[in-house]
Formats: structure tokens, C-alpha cells, sequence
């Protein structure tokens, strides 16, 4: 009975890694052209569902957009037509293309699982049909690099996962899931080069984090680095979310991203704020302090929130790396004081990886920036629930 359990335990394991998510790649770019070529494993060539063979070694296909918007399919030299979509399908586990963007010249990434490639009104649109887990590592090493803690790697893992499935919707419009952008998630590659990652992601296979209040997935938001103090999410997205509150963080202040400074004219600085906010400039008690904004604790305004200038609109109008600096006046520039790199709001990565390298495990690093949530996992829910009287591996695990 133990060995019919493992068995279907590894069944199941399986089953969960193996769901597949449709993420658009190359999308901050048009595509116009771009090549597939073999990198391990072989893949079928399909043209409106078509199969016209298989890319194997030293071979490569290439797909360009047309004037009368088809897809011109080419293997090798060879022209096989014009299509509607073209799908490069793994012929087995373990399938690797390398993709590289002809036109225009990008540098070439590596991805895992299927593809599917159609026209967009402009150029033509790229997804990667990647299971679950194969995307959770991509985005785990485009996110947080490499040589860092296993443990630091399955919070980074948890969080991502439910990121994904909590906005699995996000670009449904477009055709697919997510994107490879930061505004979805970091995906620039497969993982290529921290083994670590791999089983990072597979030990937490399943898992991902609820709002106790709700019972609901919780927004997964993670940054650089909170510069020692993390952010209200209502000072970024105007909404006040009951397990994302500000709280002192003291495991990333003295790594690399903790600090930093910039300066901006003083003529562009106070035309900014007078032309985009009426700054009062003819009051003589706001003109004096104009350049002077103190910040020891974060806030949502500049100077006063009567005002209205948030520190968002500032930070993303001078490109700044976050909302939390303090200013002052030298000579003819605004010195700006920085702490932190992003928007401040949930995992702090520096700091996660900082309580990973003193001790602490995922549980403990996710319940430390996440209030009152809890990590749940499908498979066991149903294991343990359904093994006897529902044989579960019949269906579908179901996510929400």
C-alpha cells in the first residue's frame, strides 16, 4: 500500500508540473522575422496543423510575416508555405530550440516545451507553450540570478507561482497568459545556469500562498530591495491590501541595492512640479522648501499630501529607482538620497535572500512579508482527501 502511494504521489508531482501556460515572448519588441533552432530533442514543424517534418540537428526553421498577413515558413533554405500558425512541437520531454530574432537583430535566448507562432497586425506574435514549472524557472533565475540560497529560491518560487496563476488572465485579449516583460514576470530565458533553481521548483511544486481573510490567492508582488522599510500598496496602486502592510526591514540594508543617489536641475525640477502639479511656487513657505523633502519613514506625497504630487508620478517621470529618497539643494541641481529598488511592495529579494543566508526557510521568509496568508498545495489537498474514495489522478487538478 506505502510503494502504491509513492506512486502515485510521483503521478501526481508530475501532473502539477507538467500544466502548461502560454507565455508571449519578445513582446517588447516587433517581430518581423525570427529563426528556431535545434538545440536538444527534435520538434515537429506544423503549418495550420499540417506536419511537415521535424527540426533535428543543425537544422533550423525561419518565420516572417508576409505582406497579406501569413506566416512564410521556411526549413532551412527550403520554403514549405504560407500559414495562418505555425507550431513547433516537442517530440518527447526535454525539447530545447534556440530562438533568435532576425529582423530586427536581438540576442538569441533558449527555451524549453512547444511554440506557437502567428501574424499580429504588426509583425508576428511569438508564445512559448512551456509547462508550469519549466516557466517557474525561467522566471526564478531572470529574476533573482544565480548563486543565491535554496531557500531563498522557493519563497522566490512560491511567489512566482502564485503570481502566475492569480493573473493567469492577464493577456487573454493577446491570446495567451503572461509576458516576459516585468510587468508580468522576468522570462528571458529557460534556466540555464543554476541547478539550484530546478530543484528549488520542483521541491515546491503545487504550492502557493492564500489570503486568510479570503481564502484567496494573494497578489505575489516582490522588488529589488525596500531599502529597509517596505511600502502600503496604496501608495503605489491607490489600493489597500490587508496582507501587504509597511513594516521595518532590516535584512537588506546594507546590501548593494540599498542606497543610491541621483541629481536633477533645479529649472527641471521645479518646472516639473509646478507645470504637472500647480506647486504653489508664489507661496514664499512652499517656494523655500521647493527642494528641500525629507523622508525617514516612506510616504505616498511629496511635501504634503494636500498637494497631491504622489512620489510614484515623480519616480517614474525621472526613472528613478524608488519612491523612497529625501532631497536637498546644491548649487544649481536637487540632490536626491535613495533607499531601495522598486516599488517596495511585498518580497523584498535582497532581504529574502539575506534571511535564506542567515537560516530561515521559505515558510518563514513569505509569512515575514506576507501578513496573514498561508501556503497551500493542491496535490496534497486532493492526495489526502480524494486517494480512497475519488481516484483524483482521473481529473484535472483545479488551481482556484
Amino acid at each position: 500500500m506505502r510503494l502504491l502511494c509513492c506512486c502515485f504521489l510521483i503521478l501526481f508531482q508530475w501532473s502539477l508540473s507538467a500544466q502548461e501556460m502560454l507565455i508571449g515572448i519578445f513582446t517588447a519588441n516587433t517581430i518581423h522575422k525570427i529563426e528556431f533552432s535545434y538545440d536538444t530533442g527534435s520538434y515537429s514543424i506544423l503549418g495550420d496543423g499540417k506536419n511537415f517534418g521535424s527540426i533535428l540537428p543543425n537544422e533550423f526553421v525561419s518565420i516572417a510575416k508576409t505582406n497579406e498577413g501569413k506566416l512564410e515558413l521556411k526549413h532551412g533554405v527550403r520554403l514549405i508555405g504560407k500559414f495562418k500558425k505555425v507550431e513547433l512541437k516537442p517530440n518527447g520531454g526535454n525539447r530545447i530550440l534556440r530562438v533568435h530574432p532576425i529582423s530586427p537583430e536581438l540576442k538569441t535566448r533558449k527555451y524549453q516545451d512547444g511554440f506557437i507562432i502567428t501574424p499580429k497586425k504588426t509583425g508576428v506574435q511569438v508564445v512559448n507553450k512551456v509547462s508550469i514549472n519549466h516557466y517557474l524557472m525561467g522566471v526564478v533565475e531572470s529574476e533573482g540570478g544565480g548563486g543565491k540560497h535554496i531557500e531563498y529560491y522557493k519563497a522566490q518560487a512560491v511567489i512566482s507561482r502564485t503570481y502566475a496563476l492569480k493573473h493567469q488572465n492577464k493577456h487573454a485579449k493577446e491570446g495567451f497568459h503572461l509576458c516576459d516583460q516585468v510587468h508580468c514576470q522576468a522570462y528571458h530565458s529557460m534556466m540555464r545556469f543554476t541547478p539550484t533553481i530546478e530543484e528549488a521548483v520542483n521541491l515546491t511544486t503545487g504550492e502557493f500562498m492564500v489570503d486568510t481573510l479570503t481564502n484567496k490567492l494573494v497578489d505575489g508582488y516582490f522588488h529589488a530591495n525596500c531599502g529597509g522599510e517596505t511600502s502600503r500598496s496604496d501608495y503605489v496602486w491607490n489600493t489597500n491590501v490587508s496582507y501587504l502592510q509597511p513594516f521595518k526591514d532590516t535584512f537588506c540594508i546594507h546590501t548593494r541595492q540599498a542606497n543610491w543617489e541621483h541629481k536633477i536641475p533645479k529649472v527641471e525640477w521645479r518646472n516639473y512640479l509646478v507645470n504637472q502639479f500647480n506647486y504653489p511656487i508664489e507661496d514664499s513657505n512652499y517656494r523655500n522648501t521647493i527642494y528641500s523633502f525629507d523622508q525617514l519613514s516612506r510616504k505616498a506625497f511629496y511635501q504634503s499630501p494636500h498637494l497631491g504630487i504622489p512620489l510614484r508620478d515623480i519616480r517614474y517621470h525621472f526613472k528613478l529607482r524608488s519612491t523612497f529618497f529625501s532631497t536637498y539643494p546644491e548649487g544649481d541641481y536637487v540632490i536626491l538620497k535613495g533607499r531601495g529598488y522598486g516599488h517596495g511592495i511585498g518580497m523584498c529579494q535582497e532581504g529574502a535572500m539575506g534571511m535564506a543566508n542567515k537560516g530561515l526557510n521559505y515558510h518563514q521568509i513569505l509569512s515575514y512579508y506576507f501578513d496573514g496568508i498561508r501556503i497551500e498545495n493542491k496535490f496534497r489537498e486532493k492526495y489526502m482527501n480524494q486517494f480512497i474514495s475519488e481516484p483524483f489522478y482521473e481529473e484535472e487538478p483545479q488551481w482556484d
